[in-house]
Parts: structure tokens; sequence; C-alpha cells
């Protein structure tokens, strides 16, 4: 994948790209801010960013808004040590398909990089708990979204919301992965959700997953 990557630590940013050469990735540019980062992207047209959220001049949250408003093509992934809930929302509602912590294993990182190349949400199950968690908080309108939602889009809509992937999920339905994406991006345009994180959490706030995961949430804040 052509990435780029963006944080104001030239020695992490290294770092970061010597594991994706290894893996075959292929890094475009790196770049030290926010302003800087969606120059690189204009330039570079790249595949996925990997985006600090802590930066100066501009943060990586505003960079991401601006960056999916010019290329909404471009999969951002946000890379941070910050753990506070307000940036972790701030980051999806941004249009951000994932949000992971930097002290995640170079193991975990490539598996969701991969992940995200199959256009899957680049978050660990507890940060999808927390996303869960917060919207569980204020139900509504779950009548009217799921008179919009055919039978088939439901089930996929389940699935999702319990983290399966898209191959699971062809598989748990006996249809092609193809036609997994045609639901999601007919679920996605209905629920007018901007990334598959933000679509799980709206299925939950809404009503649409008929026994929400409680006790998956639980045993995911249990253990942070």
């Amino acid at each position: 994948m052509r990435t780029v990557l963006v944080d104001d630590h030239a020695l992490f940013r290294d770092g970061v790209a010597s594991l994706l050469l290894a893996w075959g990735h292929e890094v475009v540019g790196q770049a030290s801010d926010g302003s800087a980062a969606i120059e690189l992207v204009d330039q570079t047209s790249p595949e996925v960013v990997l985006m600090d959220v802590r930066m100066p001049n501009m943060g990586g949250l505003e960079a991401t808004a601006k960056i999916k408003e010019r290329h909404p093509e471009v999969a951002i992934v946000m890379l941070t040590v910050s753990e506070e809930e307000a940036d972790l929302f701030r980051a999806i509602k941004a249009g951000a398909q994932g949000y992971l912590l930097k002290n995640l294993e170079a193991p975990q990182l490539r598996t969701m990089l991969e992940g995200v190349a199959r256009g899957e949400p680049a978050i660990t199950p507890a940060t999808a708990a927390r996303i869960i968690d917060e919207f569980l908080r204020t139900p509504n309108g779950g009548q009217r979204a799921t008179q919009r939602l055919t039978e088939r889009e439901l089930e996929v809509l389940k699935l999702v919301t319990d983290g399966q992937r898209n191959r699971e999920i062809a598989v748990e339905l006996g249809i092609s992965e193809n036609t997994v994406k045609f639901h999601l991006k007919n679920i996605v345009e209905k629920l007018h959700a901007q990334n598959r994180a933000e679509l799980a959490a709206r299925a939950v706030r809404e009503g649409l997953v008929p026994d929400p995961p409680r006790d998956w949430v639980s045993a995911e804040r249990s253990r942070r």
C-alpha cells in the first residue's frame, strides 16, 4: 500500500517506515504536522495515512477532516498515545478509518493495516468496546432506521457489530465478499455513517442490533 506517515517525532516515523518497508508497503512521504500532511497527500495520492493526533501547527484531527474532504478515498488511521475518548470520537467523526495506540505490537499493526487494505476498520476490540459503550447511552430512532434496511442488510449489520470481517461475514451468510461489500455500501448510505467504525456504533445506538454486546463491552472495560 502507498502510505504517508504523519508524526512530529522523526525517530518514530523512521521506525514505522522501516516496518512498513519490510512488510512490502511503499512509504511515499512523511510529514511532521497536519498542514504538511495535507500538502503531501495532495502531491502523492496515498492509499493510507498513518496520522498522529497531537502535533504542532495543525493537529491530526483537523488534518484528517480536511484530507477526507479533499480525498475521501484515502484511508486515515490515527496512530497515537492519546487514550482520551474525546480524541477517539472526534477522529471517527472526522472520517478516520481506525484509531490505534502507539503501544500496539508490530504484528498487530501489520494485521490492522492488512484489514485496512480490505476496507475494514483499524480498531482493537477494546477501542470498539469504548465506541459501542458510548453510543449505548443514547438510544433513539431505531424503528425508523430498521424500516430503511432490508432483512439481509440487518443480518450483515449485526455481524459487523459483532466484530466480524468481510470474509467471515461472507462465510457466515453463504454469500461472496463482493456481495458483503455491496450490502455494507448500502447500509452506510442509509444510516449516513462515515465509516465502518461509526456504522457499528450507530447500529447499537439506534437499536438495530437485537442483543447489544454489553457483556463483551463490560469484559473489555474491565481489562483496561
